[in-house]
């Protein structure tokens, strides 16, 4: 077999095991086949072929119908007419020239076939099947979660109350308190709230409901004022609160306290019947 011909029978085996022939190809191929090997054994190189096409694949991967054919008629052919055969003695010859030199082109065709692979299955999955990290949820701020908490909890399970004075005279805080029983979960709203030294002292509220003493309400939590506008503040109540009816902000010592003299009451929210 001519050069140009074991060149191109080549071709025809690499197509046909990647991507499979057409009718003219396979003809083609057929031909040149009929006309000798010329050394090359065809079908070791095809399979060698479709091993490297097939590294990398997930077990999921469907087959290629083409190579599905294929394989179920080269499994036809190969038992069709299977008869037990005696073992021989192996007689050593030296291989020939031609059949080094046809082996040697084979290698060099799959190392083709493992690099134009390796493109392939990179490219593919930087194209399309690469996971794109999915963004972290944006952090909401104190006044977005009051509105979403205002907007998902219906009013009958709400309880709202104004805040009002307290017992230092000279202040004008304004806003308001909601709070769930259900959910647990309340803000404070406040304007005009002076800001406060840190250093010297904080913020906290207590909650009067109907499971405390009046004597030991329940602590909402501390907080800092650093801002002269409407500001929002969660309620972190450390017990669970049931039928509130009044909220009060005092002024302790850095920290918080346990229990509160009430000595330095800012401001009340007292409940009032048809807000419970």
């Amino acid at each position: 077999m001519s050069e140009e011909r074991e060149e191109r029978m080549l071709d025809l085996l690499c197509k046909q095991t990647l991507e499979g022939l057409t009718h003219a190809e396979q003809s083609e191929l057929s031909e040149i086949e009929a006309s000798g090997l010329g050394g090359i054994d065809a079908h070791s190189l095809e399979y060698t072929a479709a091993g490297i096409s097939t590294l990398g694949v997930s077990s999921d991967d469907k087959l290629p119908d083409h190579l599905k054919v294929k394989i179920l008629d080269a499994a036809d052919e190969h038992f069709a007419g299977k008869t037990p055969v005696r073992s021989t003695p192996v007689v050593q010859t030296k291989t020939p020239i031609w059949a080094w030199l046809g082996w040697a082109t084979a290698a060099a065709v799959s190392l083709l076939l493992v690099a134009n692979i390796w493109v392939s299955r990179s490219t593919y999955t930087t194209a399309g099947i690469s996971k794109t990290p999915t963004p972290s949820p944006e952090k909401l701020s104190p006044t977005q979660m009051r509105e979403k908490f205002m907007a998902s909890v219906p009013s009958a399970e709400m309880v709202k109350a104004e805040w009002g004075k307290g017992n230092m005279p000279g202040l004008a805080i304004a806003g308001d308190v909601v709070w769930s029983d259900k959910m647990q979960e309340g803000y404070m709203r406040f304007k005009n709230l002076p800001k406060n030294d840190t250093n010297a002292y904080t913020y906290q509220l207590w909650i009067f409901d109907e499971t405390q003493n009046e004597k030991t309400p329940i602590d909402g939590g501390t907080f800092d004022v650093n801002a002269d506008d409407e500001i929002v503040v969660p309620i972190d109540a450390r017990l669970k609160a049931r039928g509130a009816k009044a909220f009060a902000i005092t002024m302790e010592k850095p920290g918080g306290v346990v229990v509160s003299d009430r000595k330095q009451v800012p401001a009340i929210a007292s409940v009032k019947p048809n807000q419970a």
